[in-house]
């Protein structure tokens, strides 16, 4: 994805099973954020962070969307767990992190592997 191409229209199921368009959000401020795991110690201070700033940036006009493969179960659990205030979107099929350039190949401990990158 390049600056100025448009996002894809279906952006997944929110925590609570919601489907989620892009066009929701039609005029407003966007901060999409995509993180490999909920419950991780690096995707839950990415989170907290995120969660802690949160008013400030809702101040400022923008709205926080955090993106993942992991289910609408394990998202509404996350959110609950951090009170994350919020949209956390399931991506299972890494649709949308591919959309956005951001599933690609990793590398841990010798392996190869698909997933989010940051």
């Amino acid at each position: 994805m390049e600056t100025g191409d448009k996002i894809p229209e279906v952006l997944g199921l929110d925590q609570a099973g919601n489907e989620v368009r892009s066009s929701d959000f039609e005029g407003k401020a966007l901060i999409i954020y995509f993180y490999p795991k909920d419950n991780t110690p690096g995707c839950t201070a990415e989170a907290c962070s995120l969660r802690d700033f949160n008013s400030e940036l809702e101040t400022k006009g923008y709205t926080t969307i955090g993106i993942s493969k992991d289910s609408v179960a394990s998202h509404a659990k996350f959110a609950d767990k951090y009170s994350l205030p919020f949209i956390l979107l399931s991506d299972p099929t890494t649709e949308v992190n591919q959309s956005f350039g951001v599933w690609q190949k990793k590398k841990m401990a010798g392996r190869e592997y698909m997933g989010t990158v940051r």
